[in-house]
């Protein structure tokens, strides 16, 4: 009975049109006035009106995967991960990452057997720096299996949710396995390692990734441990022609800070619908813990601003309608082409929303630029 399953979606659907029709019906019989009649009525719509508000979450739960299960919904998810299971597509068992299963890429294809349309691993990923451990998707292209390519080492990008999201959504709802083969087979990019994951690596508390005092080092684990997790185990090109980040939201944010904080680790960072400084309210906590200096850096306009120009080079999205960031968006851009050593380029719709089928349209574009700014060896 998981939280995005049908299991739970369908009687909570059917809960909702049963009271709604025993209101209709009932409504008659409990005209009358008095304790009862009245409480009655207000039992049923309360209870209808509840009915209804759970169907609507967990459908919205589901499209957009908010939260993946009840125990990260209710904020009980904060044991941190233990690592465990097999090794597959990569170096030995021992190291910071461990395969637990891997299965074929919806979409496209070929079997998991066979992996013509390449494969999505779940995987394990200990920080050995940070102490934090988090799951994530990787996604392998077809040709990562094939002889002719035995030797050949692969691009990276990291891909970042939002918050609180799910990095199966990147996989099931946005799509980034799919779409990266389907444009490598039409030669558009080239072949690439996706490594999905979502940036909340100590739920339930949103870092913003950043390096909290006293607290999680989410920076460090994404600047640091990710990628030498990653590296040990998988044929992966050289840091920073070969790697990039991008992210939608909370991600984007964090996929645009860590390619200005580290650019000898990430040549370049995408941020769909990101903002531009951390925020702070009950999901963040204390980021900072007074440090000005430490809330300075992690605002991205004061960075272009007061720190030399890092060699890197950013995207950013945003829309016309519909998207709160766009005069935050064109004023990030100008400020980072004044610097004239960090590229940046944007995609400007003429609408849409803070949603997956908003990021699904950039999506495509996004990991061109991407494929465009890195290099295989």
């Amino acid at each position: 009975m998981g939280l995005t399953s049908y299991a739970v979606l369908v009687p909570a659907v059917a809960a909702a049109v049963l009271l709604f029709v025993a209101t209709v019906w009932c409504w008659p019989r409990l005209a009358g006035p008095g304790v009862r009649p009245v409480g009655a009525r207000v039992g049923l719509l309360l209870a209808t009106q509840l009915a209804l508000f759970l169907s609507v979450g967990l459908g919205a739960n589901r499209a957009f995967g908010f939260y993946s299960d009840w125990s990260d919904l209710l904020g009980l998810e904060n044991a941190p991960g233990v690592v465990a299971g097999r090794t597959e597509g990569g170096a030995g068992a021992a190291g910071p990452l461990q395969v637990l299963d891997a299965g074929r890429v919806k979409g496209v294809g070929g079997g998991s057997a066979a992996p013509a349309g390449g494969r999505v691993q779940r995987v394990d990923i200990a920080g050995r720096a940070s102490r934090i451990a988090s799951s994530a998707y990787v996604y392998l292209p077809p040709e990562y299996f094939q002889s002719r390519y035995r030797t050949r080492t692969f691009p990276v990008s990291v891909v970042l949710t939002g918050y609180p999201g799910t990095a199966r959504a990147l996989v099931d709802k946005l799509h980034y396995p799919r779409t990266a083969r389907k444009l490598a087979e039409t030669g558009r990019m080239q072949p690439m390692i996706l490594v999905m994951l979502r940036p909340t690596v100590a739920p339930p508390r949103d870092t913003e990734c950043v390096d909290v005092p006293g607290g999680p080092r989410t920076e460090t684990f994404f600047a640091k441990d990710l990628p030498e997790a990653v590296a040990a185990h998988y044929r992966v090109a050289p840091r920073p022609v070969g790697w990039g980040i991008v992210g939608d939201s909370t991600g984007g944010y964090c996929a645009l800070k860590l390619a200005l904080h580290h650019p000898r680790v990430y040549a370049a960072g995408a941020g769909l619908s990101a903002y531009y400084e951390a925020p702070s309210d009950p999901t963040t906590g204390d980021l900072f813990q007074g440090d000005d200096a430490l809330r300075d850096r992690a605002d991205l306009r004061w960075y272009v601003d007061h720190m030399p120009a890092p060699d890197t080079s950013l995207l950013v999205t945003t829309s016309r309608h519909g998207e709160a960031n766009y005069q935050d968006t064109l004023d990030f851009v100008a400020r980072v082409r004044a610097t004239h050593r960090t590229g940046v380029a944007s995609i400007v719709l003429d609408s849409g929303g803070h949603n997956f089928n908003t990021w699904r349209r950039e999506i495509p574009a996004t990991l061109q630029w991407l494929s465009g700014r890195l290099a295989a060896r």
